[in-house]
């Protein structure tokens, strides 16, 4: 299910606020707050319709709509294989595969996580709009979270701003690193590409990569990951400039001999739910094919 409608109780320590400064405190957005004034009793208070600059008394029940868009017609439902690690009525963390895009593009209309998403809100009857909140390249397995209507999706996307969501990640680095490190080399789009990155001093934007080794085996450290900025491909573009790039890679390092992607995983994320305030943790054990390369 999605949800449609969010009931919020009003406390008595929120008496004297604005409907539209007590929703802007909860983490409503003002492109929000907008489209639901567009709504027929988008807010009401037992039944009554109220405009935002309604001053609250503090024992209210305010209930608002949420403006639903329909299906986008661009994503086309198609069933794909991935775990739903959770779900609940606002948001779900996916447990991705590798080689498998998050969006649609061009050559992969498809075989997207974005299709196969649309096909489990058609299957239960619900309108459908993609709202991932985090990235993961196409060869990147792990944890991805999904917003299931626009106010989680705010709240979320917010959150990623003021990196307010945590995660680590496993990847397999060339030859043996040092047992920690902290990697603080600025990222740019390399000249003539449209995909690759490289370390710029000059015109990067800042990126800072924490990591720890945790195993090393075959000739390959096996390294816990956690990034400070969330730069397009950050760890594979500093783990190449440390010398220790990930196998598999096919932008940085196509060495295929081992592993058939970059070796990188999406191992755990930690925020708080959107709605209900509640500490979420999720992890995701390092898939069969990071495995065999670090098996004894």
């Amino acid at each position: 299910m999605v949800r449609t409608y969010y009931m919020h109780k009003i406390q008595s320590c929120e008496a004297g606020m604005s409907i539209e400064n007590y929703m802007k405190s909860f983490g409503y957005s003002q492109h929000l707050i907008r489209a639901i004034r567009n709504i027929p009793n988008g807010i009401t208070i037992d039944g009554v319709h109220v405009y935002t600059t309604k001053i609250l008394t503090g024992n209210e029940t305010i209930i608002i709509k949420l403006p639903l868009k329909d299906s986008s017609s661009a994503i086309i439902p198609v069933p794909q294989k991935f775990e739903t690690v959770y779900e609940d009525e606002d948001i779900m963390v996916i447990n991705k595969p590798a080689n498998m895009p998050v969006h649609p593009s061009q050559g992969n209309y498809g075989n997207t996580l974005a299709n196969g998403i649309a096909y489990l809100f058609e299957q239960n009857g619900d309108p459908f709009v993609f709202r991932a909140i985090n990235r993961l390249d196409r060869d990147t397995s792990g944890l991805l979270i999904i917003a299931k209507n626009p106010l989680s999706a705010c709240i979320l996307s917010d959150m990623i701003k003021k990196r307010e969501i945590h995660r680590e990640y496993l990847a397999i680095a060339t030859g043996l690193t040092d047992d920690k490190g902290t990697i603080d080399a600025p990222i740019a789009r390399r000249d003539g590409s449209t995909i690759e990155r490289c370390v710029d001093y000059e015109h990067g934007e800042a990126a800072i990569t924490h990591y720890n080794r945790i195993d090393y085996k075959n000739g390959f450290s096996l390294l816990r990951i956690s990034l400070e900025t969330g730069r397009t491909h950050q760890i594979r573009v500093h783990l190449k400039h440390i010398g220790h790039p990930l196998p598999g890679d096919f932008v940085y390092n196509p060495d295929y001999t081992y592993i058939s992607r970059q070796a990188l995983h999406s191992a755990s994320i930690s925020f708080i739910h959107p709605i209900t305030k509640e500490e979420m943790h999720f992890e995701a054990e390092m898939p069969e094919d990071m495995r065999r390369v670090m098996s004894d």
